[in-house]
């Protein structure tokens, strides 16, 4: 990173998960290489979290602008106009619009410039839900703002589960397994690939991204033995991505294509269903996955876990995943087309 490029900006999530303390314990971990980031939070509860787990850091409010230079003695937190009130593992649908507040308001400071990527700490969304939220979760809602902010039109953001061992892509998400068979279209399948080869040549460098494309049905189907989707819906979804001069191959038998050996043939995997490449993804990286929106105009990471309302506050949360995301986004950032 150079000293001109702006910090990144790390959202709270839900303030009374694990976010505050991944954070703090974020902060103590990094070194001289760490690229620096501000967190969108409550100070005052960012001060007593850290007290409460018994760890000496110094928690100052700042400016976007100033958070850079505060990083390396003190963790900067960029105030919420929000309140939190909720303590750890006790959530409070009160504490919904500061958390909605900490997301909306690190869009718009990467939109302007004053952020140079997001890092979006764990939401719960059923307490969002009682307060109104509508979106299935983060990645929608990013796409939202991100068409309201940019003025881009329609975006389809694609979710990527990232880490060294294994990086999926999963073309539906949060639904029920029932709806996602029924939602899974050639078309989907296109674009959500499409999406992706394209932000593995913009964002990670790789010129000639190799998709791995995973059938639906065991053993892809067995020829039309278990289900003919394979055949009808993902086997020409292949064939219009490699039509496009798209490295993609498959539809493969999901249950041989995540071992060591076949992880080594593809740099990405595009799974038909949340719970096809999350379950390998977990199993492989659980304390070092991230999550990252890919087609979106800005760059967006997250830890790969949830709020674990039922272990915040006790000192034993990992942060490695959080870590892992930071890195990543300052990657990411440093190798976007300027």
């Amino acid at each position: 990173m150079t000293g001109t490029t702006a910090p990144l900006a790390v959202t709270q999530g839900d303030p009374s998960g694990i976010g505050p303390e991944i954070a703090i314990k974020a902060w103590r971990a990094r070194d001289a290489n760490t690229a620096p980031w501000f967190l969108l939070a409550d100070p005052d509860h960012i001060t007593r979290a850290a007290k409460a787990l018994g760890l000496n850091v110094p928690v100052i409010e700042v400016t976007p602008a100033q958070a850079a230079d505060a990083f390396a003695t003190a963790l900067p937190v960029v105030p919420l106009k929000a309140p939190v009130i909720g303590a750890p593992g006790r959530p409070d649908p009160q504490d919904a619009p500061a958390t909605l507040e900490s997301i909306e308001r690190a869009v718009m400071l990467v939109r302007s410039g004053d952020a140079s990527g997001l890092v979006t700490n764990p939401i719960a969304k059923d307490v969002l839900y009682k307060a109104g939220f509508h979106h299935p979760g983060h990645t929608e809602w990013l796409g939202e703002l991100a068409e309201r902010e940019w003025k881009t039109g329609h975006l389809r953001p694609v979710m990527l589960i990232w880490s060294d061992l294994l990086a999926v892509v999963p073309v539906t998400i949060h639904l029920a397994l029932t709806r996602a068979i029924a939602d899974l279209t050639t078309q989907a399948i296109v674009e959500t690939a499409a999406i992706t080869a394209h932000d593995y040549r913009t964002r990670f460098g790789i010129a000639a991204p190799r998709l791995a494309i995973a059938g639906l049905n065991p053993h892809a189907g067995e020829n039309g033995t278990m289900g003919r989707e394979d055949i009808e819906i993902v086997a020409p979804a292949v064939a219009q991505l490699q039509a496009q001069g798209i490295d993609a191959f498959g539809p493969l038998p999901p249950d041989t294509m995540f071992h060591a050996a076949a992880r080594a043939r593809y740099d990405v995997a595009i799974c038909m269903y949340h719970d096809q490449g999350l379950i390998p993804a977990k199993t492989l990286a659980f304390d070092s996955g991230v999550n990252t929106t890919l087609g979106l105009p800005f760059i967006r990471t997250s830890p790969d876990h949830g709020t674990a309302f039922d272990i915040a506050g006790k000192g034993i949360a990992n942060e490695s995943s959080l870590i892992a995301a930071i890195a990543l986004a300052a990657r990411l950032v440093a190798s976007a087309p300027k």
